[in-house]
């Protein structure tokens, strides 16, 4: 139960709308077609879930390989301005790279905070899958580039779509939606490949954070002081 660009282009369509966040918690429809209840108190933009959900129930954590999905024309927007023409094989190896960064923090996250990381399906294993859209990269590194300098106030911005499901038995339990921009320096500085994965970094692990605090939460697990 992999993300692939053919099952999941019709979300991934509705989600880029709702990506930038504009509607109101308020506005959203308190029932989805699944019946999942929409969460308004929650730490992240958009979360809905079925109101019987139990996450206390799941004892280990099936993580899925993350979908990632570039912002619209954001190849033929960058290819206006940049020296350095972006190509389908750069588009690619920063999707790997993002998909493997993805992994790598939030496997720590959990890990790290007591959870057992699998590759099966059970009763008390839950699956987690995730998706990175709207990725909008201010300056990427290219293949091409040649002693070539971009200067922004920020490496750029991504949204996050996560899903959980009860992986014995396929149920959507939970669905959560969250745009992040990395941190306006207020300056234009120097923007690489080394500050990209930063600040990808910063955002990856605020989500990370979030997951497991909730995981903690249905469990009763109070944060450390």
């Amino acid at each position: 139960m992999k993300f692939s660009a053919s099952v999941y282009l019709p979300i991934i369509v509705f989600l880029t709308g709702l990506s930038g966040l504009s509607v109101a918690k308020e506005d959203m429809p308190d029932v989805t077609l699944e019946g999942l209840h929409h969460l308004r108190d929650t730490n992240l933009a958009m979360v809905y879930a079925d109101p019987g959900i139990d996450l206390s129930d799941y004892n280990r954590i099936y993580l899925d390989d993350v979908y990632v999905a570039f912002k619209k024309n954001w190849q033929r927007s960058q290819n206006r301005i940049v020296p350095n023409k972006i190509t389908a094989g750069d588009m690619a190896k920063i999707k790997a790279e993002l998909a493997l960064l993805f992994r790598d923090v939030f496997t720590k996250t959990l890990e790290e905070g007591g959870y057992e990381l699998v590759y099966e399906r059970a009763e008390d294993v839950l699956l987690v899958k995730p998706a990175i859209i709207n990725l909008d990269i201010i300056a990427p590194t290219t293949t091409t580039a040649v002693n070539s300098q971009t200067y922004a106030e920020s490496a750029g911005e991504m949204t996050l779509y996560l899903e959980l499901y009860d992986s014995l038995t396929g149920d959507l339990l939970a669905k959560a939606l969250d745009r992040q921009m990395d941190r306006q320096t207020g300056y234009f500085q120097w923007q690489n490949r080394v500050s990209n994965r930063a600040a990808a970094n910063r955002i990856m692990q605020v989500w990370a954070n979030v997951l497991k605090q909730g995981l903690d939460e249905a469990k009763g697990i109070k944060p450390l002081p």
